[in-house]
């Protein structure tokens, strides 16, 4: 998170800084919809996606509902909504705080208009600044800098969301709009495929403290790990063209079961926005498929199954975390949000001053082979944060390291994502272990 808090410091100084923070993640979130229609802001093109307006509006409602609503009257402010329906429009999936509107029907809301919910967040935006310049907020309301907190991380998952909504909402255009320049010709040869050993043993998992985490990466405890290797890269476009080439979406053996009825049903040929002529759908537009960049936009069940098929699997999420244990994004050489190419790079060649494993953080968020379950000893936040996380802990599929469409100060080693193992539209991609 830019200009992210201190933890060490306290009270007010703790409350200005979070202030900071607050005005530069809001920021970033104008800045990536800037030059957007509001045409553009309110087209769902699946259920899985939200209108760009929604998520406007969403994380607004976030800190109104779940910060002023809940604090200003022990603070000394009078709460007022800005609009009482927009406690339903905008609630995503807490069910303690009431109904919800229904998320397929996301793109049926015309109104309240784009300009109307640009109103919504300056409002909230002043009330938020009034509340943090409150004297003794620190001392006398702690839970609430921490709500705030919770809150900026939420919008940051949101800024994913954006791009990645965006994504697919552009690419159902026949005119496939651009939100960027064009992209620069891509790498034609990948570093070559090798595996980096991991020696396991007894490791720990999960969040050491200190700074900002979600609940389910906490509590840290201990993993066995037997010795294993894993890739240095992520596998490539030109890889992943190989599996298809040899019959990958057309042999069976090489499926999960549900991942071959998803083959079949769905009629999955490639990975989300290629094309049969070899160009893809990217954020700048339409391209020719770069060789050398990860593959991305790919499920589970083909990560799974293009793992088999090179001899390999997917590796653990305790393993990929053993492995990218104490490293930082600058060390991974890993594209993230901030460079604004919204498009995963090629990975760094070997001797460029990048620890090995490359791209661990970064580019492609990496599909791992476990299951999305709670840590022992988890516990949820009570209250409406408990909704955050755990009650999603069943059906889903952890994935690792964050994306070109994920902040860099968002992502750490201890990061869980999860989504289904038939989603596609995220910058989702594969790592090999063995």
């Amino acid at each position: 998170m830019n200009g992210a808090p201190d933890r060490a410091l306290h009270g007010d100084a703790h409350a200005a800084a979070l202030a900071r923070a607050y005005r530069a993640v809001r920021g970033r979130t104008d800045t990536l919809v800037r030059g957007l229609t509001p045409e553009d802001c309110q087209v769902q093109s699946m259920a899985d996606a939200s209108p760009v307006k929604w998520h406007l509006a969403h994380t607004s409602w976030f800190f109104e509902t779940l910060v002023l609503e809940e604090f200003s009257a022990a603070a000394g402010f009078a709460f007022r909504p800005f609009r009482e329906p927009f406690r339903v429009l905008f609630n995503s999936y807490y069910n303690g705080i009431g109904a919800a509107h229904a998320r397929p029907e996301r793109g049926l809301l015309s109104r309240p208009s784009l300009e109307e919910v640009l109103r919504y967040r300056a409002d909230v935006d002043v009330r938020v600044g009034e509340l943090l310049a409150a004297p003794g907020l620190g001392q006398r309301l702690p839970s609430a800098l921490e709500r705030i907190e919770l809150g900026l991380h939420h919008e940051e998952q949101h800024q994913e969301l954006i791009l990645t909504d965006l994504k697919h909402h552009f690419s159902r255009n026949p005119l496939e709009p651009a939100l960027r320049a064009p992209l620069e010709a891509g790498a034609a040869r990948a570093a070559p495929m090798d595996f980096v050993p991991c020696a396991g043993g007894l490791c720990e998992a999960g969040h050491a403290g200190g700074s900002f985490s979600f609940d389910n990466e906490r509590p840290r405890h201990r993993v066995w790990l037997e010795p294993f290797e894993i890739g240095n890269r992520l596998v490539t476009n030109g890889e992943f063209r190989a599996f298809i080439e040899e019959g990958g979406y057309r042999r069976p053996e090489l499926w999960l079961s549900d991942g071959w009825d998803a083959v079949r049903r769905e009629d999955w040929h490639a990975p989300l926005y290629w094309h049969r002529d070899g160009s893809c759908y990217t954020l700048a537009g339409r391209r020719d498929l770069a060789p050398a960049e990860p593959v991305c936009h790919v499920s589970y069940f083909e990560a799974d199954a293009y793992a088999r098929w090179a001899g390999a699997r997917l590796a653990t999420e305790f393993e990929w975390e053993a492995a990218a244990q104490g490293l930082a994004p600058a060390a991974q050489g890993g594209n993230f949000l901030d460079s604004g190419r919204f498009h995963p790079r090629a990975a760094p060649a070997p001797g460029a001053g990048v620890v090995a494993p490359a791209q661990l953080l970064g580019d492609a968020w990496e599909w791992t082979a476990s299951a999305y379950l709670p840590y022992p000893g988890f516990r949820a936040a009570s209250g409406a944060p408990g909704e955050y996380n755990g009650k999603f802990m069943v059906n889903q599929m952890v994935l690792r390291g964050g994306s070109c469409a994920t902040p860099a100060a968002h992502i750490r080693t201890s990061y869980r994502n999860f989504f289904p193992p038939g989603a596609r539209w995220q910058f989702s991609g594969i790592r090999l272990a063995r």
